[in-house]
């Protein structure tokens, strides 16, 4: 069995305690791993405020604030909700358990740490992160490819991003859940992505269409949804670009006789 690529990454660890830091900083750096190492939960913060961090390791008895604090405040903001959490712990009870996961915890530590319990973790987590940065890292590939696509014709110039924004207004208005939301802002900014196929000629066009311009025109919400379908996070984008030039009568493009069901 080939064993697994070794991941270093930069690390913040959060403990009050210097014996623990001093511990927890020299078993990651060993490892290759850039640790930032901080003594309260408001240190933690302007940290992930300042710096790129990969995984946090949050002693949850700290001043300021605690650990639970800080990892909900890490997976509220949309800007660090993806980096990996674990919470370090001499509590055994249940209920701390609940409470860490309520707060977004990826995962536990329970003290004294175990190197070996540890490094694993870290590995494990620092793997999903890369992951997840692949998908952030595609999405904004698509969402910059969208845009310079909009930029073209300064007629419709914010069209893109004023669709999204209203989009997601009317979502949270109709109390829709976080992922129906997700997914509006996603396609509002992306829908016209399959223009990238339609030559500028056409797209550009100052008059009327013809009938081949046409049918070239309308093979853009197609092109998207083949642009995106890669990508499994937009599994509610894709439908909103397939079917976006539609009408409830039935008319436009592509019929809705070619409704698909996504899983």
């Amino acid at each position: 069995m080939c064993p697994s690529p070794i991941l270093t990454g930069t690390i913040l660890v959060a403990d009050d305690n210097l014996a623990n830091l001093e511990l927890l900083s020299g078993l990651l750096e060993v490892e290759g791993h850039q640790v930032r190492c901080v003594l309260d939960g408001r240190q933690a913060l302007d940290v992930l405020r300042t710096d790129s961090i990969d995984l946090a390791l949050l002693d949850v008895m700290m001043p300021e604030a605690d650990g639970f604090a800080v990892c909900q405040a890490i997976k509220t903001n949309p800007e660090t909700r993806f980096i990996p959490v674990v919470l370090v712990t001499a509590l055994t009870g249940s209920a701390e358990r609940i409470r860490g996961i309520e707060c977004g915890a990826d995962d536990f530590l329970s003290k004294p740490i175990k190197r070996e319990e540890l490094l694993a973790r870290v590995r494990s987590l620092l793997r999903l992160k890369q992951f997840t940065d692949v998908l952030e890292s595609a999405e904004t590939v698509l969402f910059s490819l969208a845009l310079s696509i909009e930029a073209k014709d300064p007629y419709t110039e914010g069209h893109c991003d004023r669709l999204a924004k209203y989009s997601v207004a009317l979502a949270e208005r109709l109390d829709l859940p976080a992922e129906i939301q997700q997914a509006l802002r996603r396609a509002g900014t992306v829908h016209d992505i399959g223009k990238v196929a339609v030559p500028d000629h056409i797209l550009l066009k100052p008059g009327p269409l013809d009938s081949d311009e046409w049918k070239i025109m309308k093979q853009h919400p197609l092109i998207g949804e083949r642009i995106c379908r890669p990508l499994k996070s937009f599994r509610h984008v894709l439908p909103i670009i397939r079917h976006h030039h539609e009408k409830l009568d039935g008319s436009g493009y592509p019929t809705v006789s070619r409704v698909r069901i996504y899983r």
